[in-house]
């Protein structure tokens, strides 16, 4: 049996991605040049996301539809929310076959530099890359290493700042009888994180904060669990496009982040 290729969507997930599309019905009256179909296209996104290729070069003899359809195709569905809802969708039937754990949750970021878009605001002088362009991608995942959520933001970024969002902007995760769930009882956190005024929010909020302390020495025993974050990380980066930043635009950028997510979700989940 070969393996399926990482761009190559099977029929169980393209079956959960289909009705989250927007709709375009064609019209009776000159209607021009006949749509490509969504699922070739989506397939040519991955294809680029996976492989870093430029999208001008995108293989016409592999049926993806070129690369300037692929683009805007990406773009309208990042307008649209796709992929948060298909992060909705995938995070329910993760928490349905127990396969979620919010007993506690981590943080942390990762620096990318940026070739394009130094005047996006998602984009800043990274002070670890001798004030470069770049950009960090930040994910919170949940006891196990389940990406709960991505965010992008700048490079020049405090990461102090991105804790609370990332927290506050986690979906009612459903699946499973009772009251859905939404927030962690614990966030574990390096000592980048530390900040007193967001331990409090964060209680404010009956998270406990397990964040190392400035000044003290290494070996508090938190990377014991920190670990499955920078392990999170490295699958988010797992794709090409994702190690550097190519995208002039924030939002194509983050389309690719958010894409990503699903698609680890989505392995997680044996149906797919």
């Amino acid at each position: 049996m070969s393996r399926r290729k990482p761009w190559e969507v099977s029929d169980e997930l393209w079956a959960v991605i289909e009705p989250l599309l927007p709709r375009h019905e064609r019209r009776y009256r000159y209607p021009g040049r006949k749509r490509i179909d969504d699922r070739k296209t989506l397939q040519g996104v991955l294809f680029v996301l996976y492989t870093g290729i430029q999208w001008e070069f995108l293989p016409q003899e592999l049926g993806f539809g070129s690369g300037p359809t692929c683009w805007r195709r990406l773009a309208e569905w990042q307008t649209a929310g796709v992929w948060e809802e298909l992060q909705q969708v995938l995070l329910d039937r993760l928490r349905a076959t127990d396969r979620l754990d919010l007993s506690r949750a981590t943080i942390d970021a990762s620096q990318i530099q940026a070739k394009r878009g130094r005047s996006s605001p998602k984009v800043g002088p990274s002070p670890v890359d001798r004030g470069r362009p770049g950009s960090k991608h930040y994910v919170l995942t949940d006891e196990n290493g389940t990406p709960l959520r991505v965010a992008l933001t700048g490079g020049n970024r405090n990461d102090v700042p991105q804790r609370l969002p990332l927290v506050d902007t986690l979906p009612y995760i459903r699946g499973r009888r009772g009251r859905p769930r939404r927030k962690p009882r614990a966030l574990y956190a390096d000592r980048g994180y530390d900040h007193n005024v967001y331990r409090r929010r964060l209680r404010e909020r009956n998270i406990t904060p397990k964040i190392a302390r400035r000044g003290q020495t290494h070996g508090s025993g938190l990377g014991r669990t920190r670990w499955v974050a920078e392990a999170a990380i490295a699958h988010l980066h797992g794709p090409r496009r994702l190690r550097t930043r190519w995208e002039a635009r924030d939002d194509i950028h983050d389309a690719f982040l958010q894409l990503t997510h699903c698609m680890n979700l989505a392995r997680r989940l044996p149906a797919f």
